[in-house]
């Protein structure tokens, strides 16, 4: 295996050349003790100081091809990638997660920059180291957390920690008067590329929150933070309560109006269950009704039946055409007619019948004289 010669190293003080051929004194093989990446995440990503790799072997450079081929079998590919890593997010867990899986067999190092050189070179943090430091420790991809990273990649700090490759995204990162800080990382061979996460980053995060301060501002005054505690004048402390009272009556007010609406669907649904049994019911009604009552009802069957049954019961029976007639007994005198009585004439029913009647009703007198 290629083992890096002592003398062998590049203007920046980075090994680059390999030697094939044994050194000059034989060398007992040692075997590899580095750190493994982690298999279970049940625990939190170790500090370096924690757990710094002794590891007494010699440590091979190793092109970028043969790592990609699984070449050292002994021992993970040790990979570290840098940052300031501030209001961590998701742009920051796919870089490291693209450092993660460059190789068949990585270690990642996530190296962290202290307050005092983040401050310096690139300005005021949200969140301070120590915290920075914890967010990296929960991060499945990472193996080991370096803190008080340096800004710029030094020769002592690769050997201490045997980092194989740099991995950052290819943008020159102009910073500490240099124009390139990874620049000699790169042309000793040992820079990987990552890709950025386009939308996300801290910088954006961070206008988010200053172009919606009043947002914020209003909401933590109403968690219970002080005026003081959000650097908030007076003035605009009353402003931001009284904005937050106009917001709760709001709320009041459209949670009224919910549930309104909600009282009036459910009017209109029970209305429209309540019409639609009324149609039903009043169907049945009039099927009903026209059974009893109708042309070919059973009500009127029964109304003809009784009523032929009581005119049967009121009507007499008829008489027989012809009377019998009476024996005439001796015994028996006839009944006397009573022929004086006078028989009263039918009205006449024209005028000359009138008159007729009246000539014949004289005619008779004078004969009685």
């Amino acid at each position: 295996m290629p083992v890096l010669t002592t003398d062998a190293e590049s203007e920046t003080g980075i090994p680059k050349s390999l030697s094939n051929e044994p050194p000059s004194e034989t060398m007992e093989e040692i075997e590899h003790t580095c750190p493994q990446p982690r298999l279970t995440l049940t625990a939190p990503a170790p500090f370096a100081d924690e757990t710094s790799c002794q590891c007494q072997a010699p440590h091979e450079k190793l092109t970028i091809a043969q790592a990609r081929l699984g070449t050292p079998v002994d021992r993970p590919v040790r990979v570290y990638a840098d940052g300031i890593f501030d209001l961590f997010h998701s742009g920051h867990a796919r870089a490291l997660m693209q450092a993660k899986t460059l190789f068949p067999n990585s270690y990642l190092l996530v190296g962290v920059c202290s307050d005092d050189l983040t401050h310096k070179f690139k300005g005021f943090t949200v969140m301070n180291e120590a915290e920075r430091y914890e967010a990296l420790r929960h991060c499945r991809y990472v193996d080991e957390v370096i803190r008080d990273a340096p800004w710029t990649l030094t020769p002592e700090f690769l050997e201490k920690h045997k980092i194989d490759f740099v991995a950052h995204d290819d943008i020159p990162y102009s910073s500490a008067g240099s124009d390139d800080v990874y620049k000699h990382i790169k042309e000793a061979g040992m820079f990987v590329p990552t890709q950025r996460t386009e939308g996300i980053s801290t910088s954006d995060i961070i206008t988010r929150i200053v172009r919606d301060y009043d947002v914020y501002a209003r909401r933590n005054l109403q968690r219970g933070y002080t005026a003081k505690e959000l650097n908030v004048s007076f003035i605009n402390e009353k402003k931001y309560r009284f904005q937050n009272q106009v917001d709760k009556m709001k709320e009041k007010v459209k949670n009224v109006e919910e549930r309104s609406k909600e009282f009036v669907n459910r009017v209109e649904e029970k209305s429209h269950d309540l019409i639609q049994k009324w149609e039903e019911k009043s169907r049945e009604f009039i099927g009903n009704f026209l059974e009893l009552f109708g042309p070919d009802g059973a009500w009127k069957q029964m109304f003809q039946e009784r009523s032929s049954r009581m005119l049967h019961a009121l009507s007499p029976k008829q008489s027989p055409v012809s009377s019998p007639t009476r024996s005439w007994s001796p015994s028996r005198s006839p009944s006397p007619t009573f022929s004086w009585l006078p028989h009263k004439p039918s009205p006449p029913s024209s005028p000359k019948a009138a008159s007729a009647s009246m000539s014949s009703m004289s005619e008779g007198d004078e004969d009685e004289k």
